[in-house]
């Protein structure tokens, strides 16, 4: 799941019924995990053979940061850190904050819900970081920034919730930088078989329950993404399944909103916000039967 709340840019009713569903989904929610989680709105990353304790998942969520930094080749060395970075579906600011204060960098979030961005903006002047990281509500396929702009290009899972993968991407190369990472950490469904030509019915069923609660539009593959990111010419292009980890998150979501504290968050936050958490089960389903997959997708703007 993801807990960040931006959409596509399009005018027609299905897509403004998104776009609003959204908002309001994150308008509910996100007080809500922010009570139980904290501020990284976002899955932790795992060693999959090793025991997790309650405590370790704030550390695996950092970890899940420092771990895409790492994949996407982005170093501690002072000549290749980002100055300027963009954070699509920010959710309440948790990776703005930590990537300004990793980097010494200025970071833009940009959210689909008013909620998210005001307390966003909050965090931020109340951590004295305001005079580098700010919030806003906009469109992550229309955003409101010249071409070229950031060094680093920061998704993570926000794709999701994207109507148009191909505009998604492509408003993503647009704001990057001659030489700029992108990295878009996102879920999946599985790749196609050679002789497929989609997914199995039971497959579009188990996804469809989880889009109607998440308000997610069609999925795509990792594959998609990668051969959409081919056709805009991007390079060093990397891509890797990290379903295995972060296999314990969803566990642990489960029992920490039906413990007495997330249960009361629960009743507060409103019915789209208990309608999902009834449906997290079904994404331990979708990873188990390899449905669903965690993707980390990371390339280059050519300079």
């Amino acid at each position: 799941m993801t807990t960040h709340g931006e959409t596509a840019a399009t005018s027609t009713p299905d897509a403004r019924a998104l776009q609003e569903g959204i908002a309001e989904f994150y308008d509910q929610s996100s007080g809500l995990w922010e009570d139980i989680w904290g501020d990284h709105m976002h899955h932790g990353f795992y060693d999959p053979n090793s025991n997790v304790s309650g405590s370790d998942h704030p550390a695996a969520q950092i970890r899940m940061i420092e771990e895409s930094l790492r994949f996407a080749g982005i170093t501690d060395d002072p000549a290749k850190q980002p100055k300027t970075i963009v954070d699509v579906g920010c959710g309440i600011g948790g990776s703005s904050r930590y990537l300004a204060r990793k980097f010494g960098a200025e970071c833009q979030g940009i959210t689909l819900s008013p909620v998210q961005a005001g307390r966003a903006n909050v965090l931020a002047k109340d951590e004295g970081l305001a005079d580098k990281v700010s919030f806003q509500v906009a469109d992550a396929l229309k955003q409101p920034f010249p071409d070229g702009q950031f060094d680093l290009v920061w998704c993570m899972e926000s794709g999701e919730h994207m109507p148009d993968k191909a505009k998604f991407v492509n408003e993503l190369a647009r704001v990057a930088a001659p030489g700029g990472t992108i990295i878009i950490v996102t879920w999946c469904h599985r790749d196609l078989g050679p002789s497929e030509e989609d997914l199995e019915p039971w497959e579009k069923k188990l996804l469809n329950r989880i889009c109607n609660a998440y308000y997610l539009p069609e999925w795509c593959s990792t594959s998609n993404y990668v051969k959409l990111l081919q056709s805009l010419s991007l390079q060093d292009i990397q891509a890797a399944d990290w379903s295995e980890r972060v296999a314990p998150f969803w566990p642990a979501v489960i029992r920490s909103a039906f413990t007495w504290k997330g249960f009361i968050s629960l009743l507060r936050s409103g019915l789209k916000a208990i309608k999902g958490a009834l449906v997290m089960p079904l994404m331990i389903q979708g990873y188990q039967k390899g449905v669903i997959k965690f993707a980390i997708i990371t390339c280059r703007k050519p300079e």
